[in-house]
């Protein structure tokens, strides 16, 4: 079973899990770096639960993720339509101002990480913003039926690197949300480059 078909299967007993959760303060230090009615694209949006606290806070929002079952709960949690599709599956060209991709990523196993960053980045407007979070770790493995790519601030580092036009803003750790003793969560911004700050751009 793979991550995907793991939100398939438990796609109510995750909603019931997740929607009530409150991530405020990573939304906050996000936002602050949104121009105003920022679009921005939730990555993995799960229940829906930040697509409407997006919206809340005067964003134009595109809700996506890769399982079925979790668009559809998503889309009565958000009363919005939501793209079912998979990340590879992305083809964004200067999209949006803002993409926020909680607890997303961290399921792209390594020998796709660059692909899917690429992906990422070429989505986002130049000088748009990136929220990503990761488990905090070195681990990559199966756990209770996914897979998780847990990274520090240099492995994430290394991975951004190769991005040439990714600026990291900001890497700090949290602890979990839900209260799970010694979880810890790695939170990173990253902004895409203006061409005159040396974005990769064809010659």
């Amino acid at each position: 079973m793979d991550s995907i078909d793991y939100y398939e299967r438990y796609a109510s007993a995750y909603y019931e899990n997740t929607v009530e959760r409150s991530m405020e303060d990573m939304l906050a230090r996000f936002l602050e770096l949104l121009p105003e009615n920022a679009d921005v694209l939730d990555l993995g949006c799960g229940s829906g639960r930040d697509t409407v606290a997006l919206e809340e806070a005067g964003c134009y929002v595109t809700p996506l993720d890769g399982s079925a079952q979790m668009c559809r709960l998503a889309e009565i949690e958000t009363d919005k339509e939501v793209l079912h599709m998979a990340f590879a599956e992305m083809d964004f060209d200067e999209v949006f101002d803002g993409i926020w991709a909680c607890a997303s990523l961290l399921h792209v196993p390594s020998t796709e990480m660059d692909d899917i960053m690429r992906k990422v980045m070429n989505a986002l407007v130049p000088g748009g913003i990136l929220y990503m979070s990761f488990h905090y770790g070195e681990q990559e493995e199966y756990r209770n039926g996914r897979l998780f790519h847990d990274f520090t601030e240099e492995s994430i580092s290394e991975v951004l690197e190769k991005q040439a036009d990714a600026r990291i803003l900001d890497l700090w750790v949290t602890e979990d949300v839900q209260g799970r003793d010694g979880n810890k969560w790695l939170n990173v911004l990253v902004r895409r480059l203006d061409k005159e700050e040396g974005g990769c751009e064809d010659e």
